[in-house]
C-alpha cells in the first residue's frame, strides 16, 4: 500500500529533468502549505518529482497506488486484533498527518468517491484530519503536504475528479519532455550513448502520434528507460523495443507487427 523514504542529507539528489517552473511552484506550495494536483500522462515523470521534491526537502514519502477497492480505512486506519488486544494501526495518510512528510495519492481519481472525501479537511485552511473511531481530530503539522496525481487522458464520467475536489488543489501539467531533455534523460539514467538515446526518442514520438488511433496511449519515458536499460546491457535493440515498448503498448497481434515495422526501419539491419 505505502511506501516511506527518506533523503539522507549527504546524499545527492537524483537525476530529474525539469519541464519548466514546476520545481520553483512545488516549493512555494510546500512553504505556504498548499496541496497540488498534478496532470499527465503515464510515465511522464509525474512520481519521480514528486520523490524528487521530498528528497529535495528531505521529507518522508507515503505513497499511495489508488485503486477501486481503496476504502477510507485503507487511507485513515483501522483497529487491529493482536495478543488479544485490539489496537488501532494508522493508515498513510494518518502517518503523514502526525508524523509530517509528503503523502502522495497517485491516480487518486481511481479511488472511490467516499474514500476521496476524507482528504477535504485536508485542503482547506483548517489542514485536519477527524479520525471518527478514535474521537482524534489532528492538525497537520507545517511539513506536512498532500499531493495527488492522475491521468486525464483516462478520465470518463465514472471516473473524473469532481470539480470541487479538483478546486482545492494548486494544479501543475505535465507531458513528455521535448526531445532534447529526453535523450538526457536516457543518458543519466542508463548510460546509454546519445546516438542510441536520440533514436529510442524518435521512435518513442513516433509511436505517441499514433495515440487514439491505434494505441491508447503513447510510449512513455518509464518505457523508454527500460528500453535503453536492455539495450546498454548487450540486449539487441529490436529485441529490445519489442519488449521494452512495443508489447506494453498493445495485445493485438497486428497492431504489434504494426509497430514493429516502425521499429526494423529506425534500427535498420538488426535482428529481431
Amino acid at each position: 500500500m505505502s511506501a516511506v523514504t527518506q533523503l539522507d542529507k549527504k546524499e545527492e539528489l537524483p537525476f530529474y529533468e525539469p519541464q519548466g517552473d514546476e520545481i520553483e511552484l512545488f516549493m512555494h506550495a510546500y512553504e505556504h502549505k498548499l496541496p497540488v494536483l498534478i496532470k499527465g500522462p503515464t510515465g511522464c515523470g509525474k512520481t519521480r518529482f514528486i520523490s524528487h521534491m521530498a528528497e529535495k526537502l528531505n521529507l518522508p514519502l507515503y505513497t499511495v497506488a489508488c485503486h477501486d477497492d481503496l476504502s477510507a480505512s485503507d487511507l485513515v486506519g483501522r483497529h487491529l486484533i493482536g495478543d488479544g488486544a485490539t489496537v488501532w494501526s494508522d493508515g498513510p495518510l494518518t502517518r503523514a498527518v502526525r508524523e509530517g512528510g509528503i503523502c502522495y495519492l497517485d491516480e487518486v481519481v481511481e479511488a472511490r468517491k467516499d474514500t476521496t472525501v476524507v482528504i477535504h479537511p485536508l485542503t482547506d485552511d483548517r489542514r485536519i484530519l477527524p479520525i471518527d473511531r478514535t474521537g482524534e481530530i489532528l492538525h497537520a503539522p507545517d511539513n506536512f503536504m498532500l499531493v495527488v496525481s492522475y491521468n486525464p487522458g483516462y478520465q470518463n464520467l465514472l471516473k473524473g475528479m469532481k470539480p470541487s475536489t479538483r478546486q482545492r488543489f494548486l494544479s501543475m501539467s505535465f507531458d513528455y519532455l521535448p526531445a532534447p531533455a529526453e535523450v538526457e534523460v536516457l543518458i543519466n539514467e542508463t548510460n546509454v550513448d546519445k546516438a542510441m538515446a536520440q533514436r529510442l526518442v524518435v521512435l518513442a514520438n513516433t509511436l505517441r502520434e499514433l495515440k487514439d488511433q491505434d494505441l491508447e496511449e503513447g510510449a512513455s519515458t518509464r518505457l523508454l528507460v527500460y528500453t535503453a536499460t536492455l539495450i546498454n546491457t548487450g540486449f539487441d535493440p529490436v529485441k529490445a523495443c519489442r519488449a521494452g515498448m512495443i508489447e506494453p503498448l498493445t495485445d493485438d497481434p497486428d497492431i504489434v507487427a504494426g509497430l514493429m515495422e516502425l521499429v526494423q526501419a529506425a534500427f535498420g539491419s538488426a535482428e529481431a
